[in-house]
């Protein structure tokens, strides 16, 4: 992505500072440069490094009702990375630390995304123009970039289990098993599950709810030597297993409850059952054929919202269930 400004734009009474070690400015400008002079990179931006979720437009209105209330409403800072774009000048000196920046690029918005939404908004209602207050680091690489994001989001007001998953895919195997899980065009859950958490019609499952369900599947020590690849594979082999058998029940979610967390939660622990099963003793081999034998078993199950698993809740219900399931496996 260029972005590089056509013409570089000037910001006065700068404040230089250090953090860390890392430097930072720090001023004010006016709305619309501030909507000039940024950008947002999506979760789903193709090189995988972007991290911010999409606008919620309602957050966003109400900011914008919130500036009407005049001088009272104040609101913090926005924060920036100017990725080496913004250089400093001081005016003298006596005061090297105070002067203006020279832009002669965007800087990538890391939090502050809904503020200036509804900023937007108030201006667009109002066509009046006020001072938004910014701190922006000089120049922080891409993975700082999203660990700052992702320590601000999840420590101080939470950007959600769901993507804090996807932002650790890189880091933590867990975590990148179930993001592979949804993003991949060849497993059940492509087209029903969200990265972002928020569910919608047809996406009812969320990330975290990937990740808790595969540690129940995996956790069995006969697994856990497996390398991520190869539990992805196990993985992506049970679950399709499950929707070959049941495939009109594995799309329906309000008529069946197949797709339900307590009911996944309770196949995932009789799923670790089964892998441990398909699993040779040198754990050279894995039978995958011997996935698809032990699921035939559920064949006579009712998944169905009114049938016998309608009252089941909870993680209490999802042991209870795997237990019958588990039954049905070494019968």
């Amino acid at each position: 992505m260029n972005n590089l400004l056509p013409s570089p734009i000037v910001i006065e009474n700068v404040i230089q500072s250090k953090m860390r070690g890392k430097i930072t400015y720090q001023s004010t400008f006016s709305a619309s440069i501030a909507l000039n002079l940024t950008f947002v990179k999506p979760y789903d931006e193709p090189s995988g490094k972007g991290y911010q979720r999409p606008v919620d437009l309602k957050r966003c209105n109400d900011f914008a009702v919130y500036l009407s209330k005049g001088e009272d409403a104040l609101f913090t800072p926005i924060l920036f990375n100017a990725g080496s774009l913004w250089e400093f000048t001081s005016y003298d000196k006596h005061r090297p630390q105070f002067g203006r920046l020279i832009c002669k690029g965007k800087a990538s918005l890391m939090d502050g995304q809904h503020r200036l939404g509804g900023i937007k908004r108030y201006m667009q209602e109002t066509n009046s123009e006020i001072n938004v207050p910014f701190l922006a680091f000089h120049c922080l690489d891409e993975d700082e970039e999203i660990k700052l994001f992702d320590t601000i989001n999840t420590k101080a007001r939470g950007i959600g289990s769901s993507l804090s998953k996807f932002l650790r895919r890189d880091s933590d195997e867990l975590s990148w098993i179930a993001t592979e899980l949804l993003v991949r065009q060849e497993s059940p859950f492509y087209n029903i599950g969200s990265i972002i958490g928020k569910r919608n019609k047809g996406r009812h499952i969320t990330l975290q709810n990937i990740y808790r369900t595969l540690h129940l599947l995996i956790k069995d020590p006969a697994i856990i030597g497996f390398s991520k690849e190869e539990k992805l594979n196990m993985s992506i082999n049970y679950y399709n297993a499950l929707k070959e058998a049941f495939p009109n029940q594995w799309l329906d979610y309000n008529g069946y409850r197949i797709t339900h967390i307590v009911c996944l939660d309770a196949l995932s622990i009789a799923g670790s059952k089964i892998l441990t099963m398909c699993t040779s003793q040198n754990k050279k081999q894995f039978d995958y054929t011997g996935i698809k034998k032990a699921i035939s078993k559920f064949k006579h199950i009712d998944w169905s919202t009114q049938g016998p698993l309608k009252y089941i809740k909870g993680m209490n219900g999802s042991k209870s269930l795997s237990i019958d399931l588990i039954d049905l496996i070494l019968s």
